[in-house]
């Protein structure tokens, strides 16, 4: 165990699963004091027991502003204050800009853009009150890219690097803001995601083979670079994105492997 996270309290949203579950995982193995906020009150309340006394569930639709203010007073009280936020929570949804509700827009930005901007606005004061720290925006690839058909995901990923470079001007010094901006992950999501097509293995095959290493990322992964971004050493890095993607986008249409 590091020293650099022992006196530290980490708010990681949408931990239950997938990515957030691993980087309240890493957090915790370095020694943080970690607040797992998640809709999902089975699986986030069996992490928590499993990741043991650090680790401390709390239920939260991070789209709802009065229940984003009573998960982090909470986690302020139970963590005796927090240093680092990452905004972590999102969903998939599938639509064109004319196949896309307006209830199917609202609930994608709710829980991808506008649950970053809510748990910001609380945890903003709670991390300069305890002297400074850090907010991470889990963005995407698709802040860059965008495939067919995800018109209201791509843009709520977009905008996310918006949010992170106004957090980042307006809180400096005492607070750096960077956003992670990740390829195709193992999730559950993205099993979900890939079972909606008639041939779910070969989609999985496509979503590695579009990457240049040639595999999708694991979520462990991610969060060795969430861990890196949160810590003294990426002191002097703030308003930035990371893009974690395996290569994704790098090469041109056409060209050939040697």
């Amino acid at each position: 165990m590091t020293a650099e996270f022992s006196n530290k309290g980490v708010v990681v949203t949408g931990a239950a699963k997938g990515v957030g579950a691993a980087v309240a995982e890493a957090f915790c193995r370095e020694g943080a004091r970690v607040a797992l906020i998640d809709v999902d009150v089975a699986a986030g309340s069996e992490l928590a027991r499993t990741l043991g006394p650090r680790a401390h569930f709390f239920q939260a639709d991070v789209s709802s502003a009065a229940q984003v203010d009573q998960a982090l007073q909470q986690a302020d009280q139970t963590l005796g204050g927090f240093h680092i936020l990452v905004n972590n929570a999102g969903i998939q949804t599938y639509g064109t800009v004319t196949e896309t509700s307006e209830e199917v827009w609202d609930r994608t930005l709710g829980v991808n853009l506008k649950s970053a901007f809510l748990c910001a606005k609380a945890a903003l004061p709670v991390i300069q009150r305890e002297g400074g720290g850090v907010v991470i925006n889990m963005a995407s690839v698709q802040s860059f890219l965008s495939q067919h058909n995800v018109a209201a995901y791509t843009t709520s990923k977009t905008a996310l690097l918006g949010l992170t470079r106004s957090i980042a001007v307006d809180y400096a010094p005492k607070v750096r803001c960077v956003a992670v901006c990740p390829g195709t992950i193992d999730t559950p999501m993205l099993h979900w995601a890939i079972q909606q097509s008639p041939d779910p293995q070969e989609v999985l095959e496509e979503c590695k083979q579009m990457h240049p290493l040639g595999r999708i990322a694991t979520p462990q992964e991610i969060a060795e670079l969430v861990l890196f971004l949160s810590s003294d050493r990426a002191g002097f890095i703030t308003g930035q994105y990371y893009r974690i993607d395996g290569g994704l986008g790098i090469s041109v249409a056409g060209s050939k492997r040697a």
